[in-house]
C-alpha cells in the first residue's frame, strides 16, 4: 500500500513506531507508515497501517464518539514550545476527533483529569477506508485552523500515533517512553516549514432557532404556573477573529445551547458537598485550558444564562493570555416577576497570562471579578501559581490566591487560599503529594471549591508490574491516603485506601479494594443537632471489572459494600453511621455498525444499622441510543429515570420519581455548519394545585413540568 495524493511524491515518509503501551520501547506489533507534505493552504498526512482487515475495528460513528475503534493521530506543537500542541485523531473510516493537548493536566467535561481537552473544534478534512491489508487514512489540515508565529520558517514540534485497541496497544513515532513525563519533550522537530500562514482570517455563525415548549415556573412557591410558547424565534451569532496570527477575539451574542447533550447521571442524593458537574456548552469549553489553574478559580458553570461574552486567547513570544467578559441572566430569571431583583445581570470578568520559563515550566497571574450590581456585591480573587518541570520525572505546581466578598447583607469576607502539588512520573512507580489551603473566609462565585476552613494532606502511590508475554499487561497496588483539619487544628477527615489494580488484554480490567477507612468529624456548626463534635467511623470494600474484548460490547460494573452516614435524618435529628452499598453498572454495544447504545444503571443504598430498614434506595436507569446514518446525518435517543424512594421514618428526604427523554436529529456538515432537531420531555411525581397556590410530591399519577420542541440552523462563514 501507498498514498495515492496528488503531492505523493513530494511527501516525506515516516517509519518505526515504537510502542509506548503494553510493551514501554518494542517495536509496533504492526507496519505503520505516515506520509507528511504541505502546500500554501494545507498540511497534508497519510497513514497506512497494515493490519488484518478482519480483526481491524473501524464502525461509522458520530464526530468525536470514536473510542472504541482503532486511530491514528497528528500532534502539532506550533509553537514549540512543548507545552501545548493540537491533536487531529480519526478511525479507519476518516471519523474525526479534535482536541488541545496541554502537558499540565485538567479536569475535562467529564469531571475527569487529563491532558487532552476536546472542546476544540476546528475545520479539517479527513477520509479513510479498508484495504485487504489493512486501512489508509488521508487528513488535509488548513493552516487557517491553527495558530502560530509569523516567522517565514517555522519549526514545529510533530509527534505521529496510532492505536490498536484489541490489543491496548499504543504507537508512536518518535519513542514516546512511559519512563519520562509528558509528551511533547520527547517529539520530533518539522523544520523548513516556509512561507505559511493561518491568515487574518474572520469566521461567523449565525444561527437562529425557532421553539415552542411548555414549563413549570416556580420561581414564586405561592403561585407556581405554566409558561408555555406556541412559536417562539430567537437567532444569535458567534464569531471569530485572528489577530496577528496568534491571537483569537472570539464574541458571542445570545449564544443557544439547545443540543447540548444533558448532563451524565450523577448520585447528588445525601452528599455532604456540592457536587462537581462539568462543563458542556461549547463556548465556554473551546480555548479554556488558558485559563486553568491548580486551584479551580472559573467554573463556567457558575454563568447560567449569558446574552453576551467575549474572550481573547492566544500566546505572543513566552506569554500565553486568557481575558473572558460575560454578563448572566441567571440571576434575574430566578426570583419572581415581583422580586426587586427580577430581571437583573450579574458580570463575570476573568484574565489570566502565563509565562514560559525554562525548558517546560511557567509562572502565571489570574484575576476573577464577579459583580452583581443590584444587589451591591462583589467576589474578586487574585493571585500568583507556578509550573515547575524539574527532571524528566518531577513536576511541581503551587498557587497563592486570595478573595474579597461583599455580600448582600452588607457583610464583608476575605481570606486565602493556597495549594502545591509535587508528581512523580515513571515507568513502574507514579506517586502525587498535595496540599490545599483553604481559609475561612475564602469565596470564588467564579470558581469551584466546595469546601473552606480546611488543610488538607493527599497522597496518591501507585506502583505497576508490567509483564512480559502475558494476557495479564500490567498489575500492582495502589495507596490513596487523605487527611484534612480545619484551621483551628480539629482533625476532621482520615481516609486510607488500597486497592489491587489489574490491565489485561482486551481493554480489561479489575480493580479491587479489600478495605477503605474512612473517619470523619462532623460539628454543631456543620449540623445544629449535634451537642458536640461527633466521629463517625466508616469503612467499606469495592470491586470493579469492566472489558471490550467483544468487539461489539463494553461491560463495566463497580459494587462497594460497608457503611456511610446519613447526612440527611428526620427533622430535629442527627446525622447517624448506617449500612452503605453502591452499584454502578455500564453496558455499551453495538448491534450493528451504525448503531451505538449506552446503558447505564446507578444505585445508591442506605439501610439503618440496627433493623436493616431501608433509609433510601436511589435509581437512575438512562439509556442512549445514536444511530449514525453516515459522517453528517446522525439520531439520538437518551431516555432516563431517576427515582428517590424514601422511608420518612429514617430519613427527610422525600420519595421523588423523573422521567425524562431527548430526542435529537442532527446534520453536522462540519463544526459551526449544522441543522439540528430535537424534542425534550420530563415528567415528575407532582401535584399542582394553582388555585391553592401549592405543589406538592405525590407517590402517583406524574404531570409534564417541562416540554420543547426546537429547530436550529447555524451556518459557518469563513473568510
Amino acid at each position: 500500500m501507498a498514498p495515492a495524493t496528488a503531492n505523493a511524491s513530494q511527501m516525506v515518509k515516516v517509519t518505526g513506531f515504537i510502542q509506548r503501551n503494553p510493551h514501554n520501547g518494542d517495536l509496533a506489533s504492526q507496519r505503520t507508515e505516515a506520509y507528511l507534505g504541505y502546500d500554501e493552504k494545507n498540511l497534508y498526512v497519510v497513514f497506512v497501517c497494515f493490519d488484518d482487515p478482519a480483526k481491524v475495528r473501524a464502525r461509522m460513528s458520530r464526530r468525536e464518539d470514536i473510542f472504541d475503534d482503532d486511530t491514528v493521530e497528528i500532534m502539532l506543537d506550533t509553537f514549540h514550545d512543548r507545552r501545548r500542541a493540537y491533536a487531529f485523531q480519526t478511525t479507519p473510516l476518516g471519523v474525526q476527533w479534535d482536541a488541545i493537548w496541554t502537558e499540565v493536566p485538567h479536569e475535562d467535561n467529564t469531571g475527569s483529569t487529563a491532558n487532552f481537552d476536546p472542546s476544540f473544534d476546528t475545520v479539517w478534512h479527513s477520509n479513510g477506508k479498508l484495504t485487504s491489508r489493512g486501512y489508509v487514512v488521508w487528513m488535509a489540515i488548513p493552516f487557517k485552523s491553527l495558530r502560530f508565529s509569523p516567522a517565514r520558517e517555522q519549526s514545529w514540534g510533530i509527534i505521529l500515533y496510532r492505536g490498536i485497541l484489541r490489543e491496548n496497544e499504543d504507537d508512536f513515532w518518535p519513542e514516546i517512553s512511559r519512563s519520562v513525563e509528558g509528551r511533547l519533550a520527547q517529539g520530533a522537530t518539522a523544520g523548513g516549514l516556509e512561507d505559511i500562514s493561518p491568515g487574518r482570517n474572520m469566521q461567523f455563525i449565525p444561527y437562529g432557532v425557532l421553539r415552542s415548549f411548555r414549563a413549570l415556573d416556580t420561581r414564586d412557591p405561592t403561585a407556581p404556573r405554566f409558561d408555555h410558547r406556541d412559536a417562539e424565534f430567537r437567532g444569535g451569532i458567534d464569531s471569530k477573529f485572528v489577530l496577528h496570527d496568534n491571537l483569537v477575539l472570539d464574541v458571542t451574542a445570545n449564544p443557544d445551547f439547545s443540543q447540548v447533550e444533558s448532563d451524565e447521571p450523577q448520585i447528588t442524593v445525601n452528599q455532604r458537598f456540592e457536587v462537581f458537574f462539568p462543563e458542556r456548552r461549547p463556548f465556554f469549553l473551546e480555548n479554556s485550558d488558558y485559563f486553568k489553574t491548580p486551584i479551580d478559580l472559573f467554573f463556567t458553570r457558575r454563568i447560567g444564562d449569558p446574552q453576551f461574552g467575549a474572550r481573547l486567547t492566544g500566546k505572543v513570544g513566552p506569554y500565553s493570555l486568557g481575558i473572558l467578559a460575560t454578563d448572566d441572566r441567571g440571576p434575574g430569571n430566578r426570583v419572581p416577576d415581583s422580586d426587586p431583583l427580577a430581571g437583573e445581570r450579574s458580570t463575570f470578568a476573568i484574565a489570566r497570562v502565563n509565562r514560559d520559563i525554562f525548558g517546560q515550566s511557567s509562572i502565571g497571574a489570574i484575576y476573577t471579578d464577579w459583580e452583581f450590581p443590584a444587589a451591591d456585591e462583589f467576589n474578586r480573587v487574585g493571585g500568583i501559581d507556578s509550573r515547575l518541570k524539574f527532571n524528566p520525572n518531577w513536576t511541581g505546581n503551587f498557587e497563592a490566591v486570595t478573595s474579597s466578598t461583599k455580600n448582600q447583607d452588607g457583610s464583608y469576607e476575605a481570606g486565602p487560599a493556597y495549594k502545591a502539588e509535587a508528581n512523580y512520573s515513571a515507568t513502574h512507580l507514579n506517586y502525587d503529594a498535595t496540599y490545599n489551603d483553604i481559609s475561612p473566609g475564602f469565596t470564588t462565585n467564579a470558581g469551584f471549591v466546595n469546601r473552606v476552613d480546611i488543610r488538607q494532606i493527599g497522597n496518591s502511590l501507585d506502583y505497576r508490574f508490567w509483564p512480559e508475554s502475558s494476557s495479564v499487561l500490567s498489575w500492582g497496588p495502589s495507596l490513596l491516603t487523605d487527611h484534612v483539619w480545619s484551621h483551628d487544628g480539629t482533625r476532621l477527615d482520615a481516609l486510607y485506601s488500597p486497592t489491587l489494580v489489574f490491565r489485561l488484554r482486551g481493554q480489561t480490567f479489575f480493580n479491587f479494594s479489600p478495605y477503605t477507612d474512612f473517619r470523619e468529624r462532623l460539628r454543631p456548626r456543620d449540623f445544629p443537632t449535634l451537642a458536640q463534635d461527633q466521629d463517625y467511623h466508616e469503612h467499606n470494600y469495592f470491586i470493579a471489572a469492566g472489558t471490550s474484548y467483544l468487539p461489539k460490547a463494553t461491560v463495566q460494573a463497580y459494587y462497594q459494600r460497608g457503611t456511610g452516614v446519613d447526612f440527611v435524618p428526620p427533622a430535629d435529628q442527627s446525622p447517624v453511621l448506617a449500612l452503605a452499598d453502591v452499584v454502578n453498572l455500564l453496558l455499551s454495544f453495538r448491534p450493528i455498525s451504525a448503531l451505538k447504545i449506552d446503558n447505564t444503571y446507578l444505585f445508591d443504598r442506605l439501610r439503618d444499622r440496627n433493623s436493616g430498614a431501608a433509609i433510601f434506595n436511589n435509581h437512575i436507569v438512562r439509556s442512549k441510543w445514536n444511530w449514525q446514518f453516515n459522517r453528517q446525518l446522525s439520531l439520538r435517543l437518551i431516555l432516563q429515570y431517576t427515582a428517590t424512594l424514601a422511608n420518612p421514618a429514617l430519613t427527610s428526604l422525600e420519595t421523588s420519581k423523573q422521567f425524562n427523554g431527548d430526542f435529537l436529529i442532527t446534520y453536522l456538515l462540519h463544526p459551526g455548519t449544522a441543522i439540528y432537531v430535537g424534542y425534550n420531555s420530563d415528567l415528575q411525581h407532582l401535584m399542582l394545585d394553582s388555585a391553592a397556590g401549592t405543589i406538592t410530591r405525590t407517590r402517583t399519577g406524574y404531570i409534564n413540568d417541562s416540554r420543547q420542541f426546537f429547530v436550529k440552523v447555524s451556518y459557518l462563514f469563513r473568510f
